[in-house]
């Protein structure tokens, strides 16, 4: 597993790159279509429904074996909904799902976190924006990982929506100047497009993001599983030599007290 989980983590790290570019390109659109418009008539926009639960979209692994990586995304959700009575899940990965029922929520949408992810996010977008839409929940909130370093994976939460326009200042744009993209039919027009397709790729990066950080967990706790069990194997083989050296020893000694008492 230890071998696996290294082959593995590679090819989730390059696809993990790979949406870099995308993402960036994306986010310096929505600068500049925030910076153009003076308004924005988008229910993404503007705060959710009054007295509306949050939704919370739990991420994590399909599969365990990972040290604490599951559980402490899953304690991070736990607090998160203390402290917001009513929360409403959506899960994505089998770890999630079964925790969430573990909470008392028998009936909820859920996703694996394996299979087509660019199809999984498109549905858990859909399925999060038609909901805060109606007024069924107040905000959608992420809670998933985060990969630090190879040795280090953090939980994080992030709200997706309402989409907050500073989140989009123009002055953390890297070099693009204010009117120097025309936008057609109208800015307003495209930002009600890009605007669920951006929820949708944030979905898609996590999903990235925590397929990385499963894998560098499992690593290193296949890593640390395997040294435990070399100094078992080395605590046991001592203990197996001393039992057996006792009992030749005992053996010896029962042997020479058999053959003084015949000769005495």
């Amino acid at each position: 597993m230890k071998q696996v989980a290294a082959a593995k983590i590679r090819r989730a790290e390059t696809a993990r790159k790979r949406a870099h570019p995308y993402a960036q390109t994306l986010a310096e659109m929505l600068r500049d279509l925030v910076a153009a418009v003076a308004t924005v008539d988008h229910p993404f926009m503007r705060e959710g429904k009054s007295g509306a639960p949050p939704g919370v979209v739990l991420m994590t692994a399909d599969k365990g074996l990972a040290g604490a990586f599951n559980s402490n995304v899953i304690r991070m959700a736990e607090q998160y909904a203390q402290g917001h009575r009513g929360a409403r899940f959506y899960c994505i990965g089998i770890k999630a799902r079964n925790a969430v029922r573990r909470m008392g929520q028998g009936q909820h949408p859920h996703w694996p976190l394996g299979g087509a992810k660019l199809e999984t996010a498109r549905a858990v977008a859909e399925t999060v924006s038609a909901d805060f839409v109606a007024g069924e929940i107040g905000e959608v909130v992420l809670v998933s990982s985060t990969l630090v370093s190879m040795m280090s994976q953090r939980p994080m939460t992030r709200r997706l929506v309402p989409i907050l326009k500073e989140a989009f200042s123009p002055s953390d744009a890297t070099g693009a100047q204010k009117g120097a993209v025309e936008f057609l039919p109208s800015p307003e027009f495209v930002l009600s497009l890009l605007l669920p397709k951006y929820v949708e790729f944030t979905l898609y990066s996590a999903m990235l993001e925590t397929d990385a950080a499963f894998f560098a967990a499992q690593l290193i706790a296949m890593s640390n599983a395997t040294e435990n069990a070399a100094k078992a194997i080395d605590e046991l083989t001592i203990a197996m030599n001393n039992a057996r050296q006792a009992a030749i020893t005992k053996e010896l000694l029962e042997i020479v007290a058999g053959a003084e008492a015949l000769a005495g």
